[in-house]
């Protein structure tokens, strides 16, 4: 994990501590509360899934450029054989 996603990570949890403690010490109902709990939580689930995918977006463009590389290298390497081949033929 890179240092930026573990600074999201933190602060994403930091908002979540912050909304449940400040929510248990609001003056609503117990059910009130617990569905803002909820509904925080979920908020939470969506915002770590989306930056989960955001993640996995950007390691797959980092494969595809590593690939891409890896097959332009190997095409170089087998032309130099071939021609090695054919000036020593």
């Amino acid at each position: 994990m890179n240092e930026n996603s573990k600074i999201v990570a933190a602060l994403l949890a930091g908002l979540a501590a912050g909304a449940v403690v400040g929510l248990l010490f609001a003056p609503d109902k117990g059910s009130e509360t617990r569905d803002k709990i909820n509904e925080s939580l979920s908020d939470l689930g969506d915002a770590i899934k989306e930056r989960a995918e955001e993640q996995f977006d950007q390691l797959s463009e980092l494969k595809d450029k590593v690939l891409g590389l890896v097959k332009s290298k190997m095409s170089e390497a087998e032309a130099m054989v071939d021609d090695e081949i054919i000036e020593h033929a």
